[in-house]
């Protein structure tokens, strides 16, 4: 038994718009991770069994593990399949938008999403929701928007049709949005909900060889580069930074996924509170950041690199060079000592 958390009117608006939808899509935010792709799919899973017609759009492509998730070979890629993807929307009677907070999350699809004449639906784990939708479920202090879809689907009297596959998705969006329940996982109902969707038939172990034990060698290789050469440590400040320019990612052949937890690396440091990890990408530098305790790199991120997060997992961008991204990061550790550094 868990607890409701999500308000009932909000229920009785959703069940509505359900039940008088006949074509639905799911959206997620660019650079769609576990918990944005096994979010959608399981909606797929779940809505499709009721009979519904139902397509997930990603706007652009998935890390490749996320590919092996059932169901996620009818993903819907707007990058590559632009036209489909606005086509679809634009036939919807209901969009879904999953894991992300605002329109501007879901990158070069935000217009197409903001034309959209269809009801929208949005359920969500991040701070300070700003869309324009008929129903927002947002509930910052879920662990995983994949948790929060579950109360979503028990309270609609769904669970029944949670099946394997359904479970498989969510299960994964639970673990990746926790580092296999390393973090963000004080709420003892996040438990309660891994064992139902255990019973379901979800295999927790393959899944884990999946999302976090599958590397090429050139990831690895690329990893321990970055740890060994590029880890700056500013133990005065508690912070660490590491930076990969293009060239670096070339040189170990970079496919997209391979920094993928990087970041989360020099927190393991005592006295490391927390850590920023750029990339430098064509059009701009990518920018992460993790945290522990009560440290807001969330903060750091929308005041600083266009972005934002949660309280101890954000990200953001720098246009620019990759050094003087570096450099706007290492002129925080003092300017802002006050407001950043960990007490």
């Amino acid at each position: 038994m868990i607890t409701r958390r999500i308000n009932e009117s909000q229920i009785a608006k959703a069940r509505k718009l359900i039940e008088h939808a006949e074509k639905i899509v799911t959206v997620c935010h660019t650079g769609p991770d576990g918990d944005a792709v096994g979010s959608s799919l399981a909606a797929v899973h779940v809505f499709s069994s009721l009979g519904k017609e139902i397509r997930a759009i990603v706007p652009d492509a998935p890390l490749e593990n996320l590919r092996s998730l059932p169901g996620a070979r009818e993903l819907v890629d707007a990058m590559r399949y632009p036209d489909f993807a606005r086509q679809l929307v634009e036939e919807a009677d209901l969009i879904l938008c999953l894991d992300f907070n605002q329109t501007s999350r879901t990158g070069r699809f935000a217009d197409t999403l903001a034309a959209a004449k269809a009801p929208k639906i949005l359920i969500d784990h991040h701070l300070n929701p700003d869309m324009d939708a008929e129903v927002i479920i947002s509930h910052p202090d879920m662990a995983a928007t994949c948790y929060l879809l579950f109360r979503f689907l028990c309270r609609l009297e769904l669970f029944g049709f949670i099946d394997r596959n359904a479970a498989e998705c969510l299960l994964a969006g639970m673990m990746t949005d926790t580092g296999n329940f390393a973090y963000n996982c004080s709420d003892p109902e996040l438990f309660t909900v891994t064992a139902e969707l255990v019973k379901k038939g979800a295999d927790k172990e393959k899944l884990y060889n999946l999302l976090f034990n599958t590397l090429s060698a050139n990831c690895i290789r690329l990893n321990s580069y970055a740890l060994l050469k590029k880890m700056e440590i500013f133990p005065e400040q508690s912070a660490a930074l590491i930076t990969l320019s293009r060239d670096e990612l070339n040189r170990f052949h970079y496919t997209k996924g391979d920094t993928e937890g990087l970041v989360n690396r020099p927190l393991a440091i005592p006295g490391i509170v927390y850590s920023c990890f750029m990339r430098q990408e064509s059009d701009c530098i990518r920018v992460s950041m993790r945290s522990k305790g009560d440290f807001p790199v969330n903060k750091i991120c929308e005041e600083h690199f266009n972005g934002g997060g949660h309280l101890n997992a954000a990200g953001g961008e720098f246009k620019g060079d990759l050094e003087e991204a570096a450099k706007a990061f290492r002129a925080l550790l003092d300017t802002n000592k006050e407001l950043y550094l960990h007490k």
